[in-house]
């Protein structure tokens, strides 16, 4: 089992030599993986939550979800970072519900307020089939972290039906290491937020205290599975880790201790994109400084410290500067 990189794919389809990491799991293999995340459920640890509900039973904790799939929307996407777009956009399925309570989230009405609905595996299945056949580059599993075994579930499904796109695994960075573990072998690309380096930040703005030290082990724990980020000749990512970095008023965020754990403890290889779009949303604007926008100075800042840090593969908002 392992991956085998190839630099001869062309931007409508994936060459016929490659192979995303999933597709060289046997049957048993993949049941194997199936049957530890569902065990997880019934007393549910997926993530730093913690909730310890029997969602097998209808229990449901932080994130309100069961163990069926919950999904708000899928279509191709040509607003994510250009390697994933490439000429056809990325398949993004957005799923509902999240394991964060971030207060400025853009994506409130699916993260808070529930929108979507609950799906059948197999229906799951056929829109990621879906996504690949009108040509997407890749399948982009937004907010995933909460329904972990019910895409791998249905990924099996998919993958023995002949998908063959590499998998992105978007998450708020969040993430239990425990979980990532069994997704080893599994994802092709992982791009996580890095949203905080504070605590106390964390804790008042999304609700967990411990995500900084959550985050760290996570991205840790992706670079070992997956490396640094791989882009074909074509542009186009095939397998690696990308990080996101979205600067918030006030240095909320903390940028410049971020863009140092990135560079001493990851790799200064890694791409990661510093991200200017923030805009008041949600219950931020009963919550100063999140309650405007940031400055071209605060975004400047938050390059330069990356530059300083040593990062070599900086994703900008050029017309910020």
């Amino acid at each position: 089992m392992g991956y085998r990189p190839s630099s001869k794919l062309n931007l409508s389809l994936m060459h016929e030599d490659f192979r995303p990491a999933y597709s060289f799991l046997t049957g048993s293999e993949f049941t194997t993986k199936i049957t530890a995340l569902e065990k997880v459920l019934q007393s549910c640890t997926l993530c730093p939550q913690e909730c310890r509900v029997d969602r097998t039973r209808g229990e449901r904790g932080y994130c309100r979800t069961g163990e069926k799939p919950f999904v708000s929307s899928w279509a191709p996407h040509f607003g994510e970072e250009r390697p994933l777009v490439g000429s056809r956009g990325s398949g993004t399925i957005f799923f509902g519900n999240c394991n964060l309570g971030c207060i400025f989230c853009q994506n409130y009405t699916i993260s808070h307020a529930g929108e979507g609905s609950e799906l059948s595996h197999e229906k799951l299945a056929d829109i990621m089939l879906y996504l690949q056949n009108i040509g997407c580059h890749n399948i982009n599993l937004v907010t995933p972290t909460h329904q972990v075994p019910a895409i791998i579930k249905a990924l099996k499904m998919a993958s023995v039906k002949g998908l063959k796109i590499p998998l992105v695994y978007n998450c708020g960075g969040y993430e239990s290491v425990e979980t990532l573990k069994i997704l080893d072998g599994i994802i092709d690309i992982y791009m996580p937020d890095f949203k905080y380096s504070d605590k106390a930040h964390a804790a008042r703005f999304s609700g967990a205290a411990d995500y900084p030290e959550k985050a760290e082990l996570a991205i840790k724990e992706m670079h070992r599975q997956v490396g640094d980020l791989v882009i074909n000749e074509d542009g186009v990512a095939e397998r690696g880790l990308l990080i996101r970095h979205l600067v918030l008023p006030g240095n909320i965020s903390g940028t410049e201790k971020i863009v140092r754990f990135i560079a001493d403890e990851i790799s200064k290889e890694t791409y990661v994109n510093i991200m200017d779009q923030y805009y008041p949303s949600y219950k931020a604007s009963e919550n100063p400084p999140l309650n405007r926008r940031i400055y071209k100075t605060e975004y400047a800042s938050a390059i330069q410290c990356a530059i300083k840090a040593g990062l070599k593969r900086i994703d900008r908002a050029l017309k910020s500067l």
